[in-house]
This record gives C-alpha cells, structure tokens and sequence, in this order.
C-alpha cells in the first residue's frame, strides 16, 4: 500500500477511534455524575445549573479522545507523525469551536477547553507514540 493511502487511511482510522472514545466517555459521565434538578439538554436556559464538577467529564471526554487519536496517528502512519498527530488535534479543535458555538457553556469552561483539550493533547499524543 502506498505511504499517502496509509497516512489518510490511519488518520481516518485514528480520528475514528478517538470520537469513539469522546463519545464513550460522555455517554457514562452523565450516567455516573447526576445533573442538577430541573436540567434539560434541550432547554439551553437550563445549562445554567450545571456546576464545575459537570464538566469534567466532557474536558476529559475531549482531552483523551484527542490524545487517543494522535497517539495513534504518530504510531500506525508511514511519515509526518507529528503533522498528522497535529491534524487531529486541529480536526477535533474544530468541533469543538461549532459545539461552543451551539452549547451554551460557561466562558471558563470554553477557554479551557479550546485551550487545553485539542493541541496540547494533540502534541501528547505524538510525543507518547514515540516517532520524532
């Protein structure tokens, strides 16, 4: 298989697993930490009961999906491991700016996670799939 084909397909496969990890991990948060009386994922004005412990899980749901998929983009691809462990991060980065757009988050929780969650994992994940 040629070396472009393998880095797309791996960067597929990658991004894959690391949503499916985002999303295993929200799916059981909200099962193990109870929301708050009254709260409603789709009444957006009750967003405003959730307290900092809600949100933890999702920070991490993002952190280690990411983290996940760049480690093993850097890990699996032929070349350009950091680039392509980079491209995850930015590709994650991405949904979550359009989910800050639509969820409405406390700012605090956005500048994290915007901030810590996507490219700094992204560079975890290359440096711990060990191809510099």
């Amino acid at each position: 298989m040629n070396s472009l084909l393998r880095n797309v397909l791996t960067f597929l496969l990658a991004a894959f697993i690391g949503g499916a990890v985002n999303f295993a991990i929200v799916s059981i948060g909200f099962d193990q930490i109870a929301t708050p009386e009254g709260f409603d994922f789709e009444k957006p004005n009750t967003f405003a009961l959730l307290e900092p412990i809600h949100f933890i899980l999702p920070f991490a749901a993002h952190a280690l999906g990411t983290l996940v998929g760049a480690f093993l983009v850097s890990k699996f691809a032929v070349s350009h491991h950091k680039k392509l462990a980079m491209g995850v991060g930015f590709f994650f980065l991405v949904g979550g700016i359009l989910a800050s757009l639509s969820i409405p988050a406390p700012i605090w929780f956005i500048v994290l996670d915007l901030g810590m969650a996507y490219i700094p994992m992204a560079l975890l994940g290359w440096i711990i799939g060990g191809k510099r």
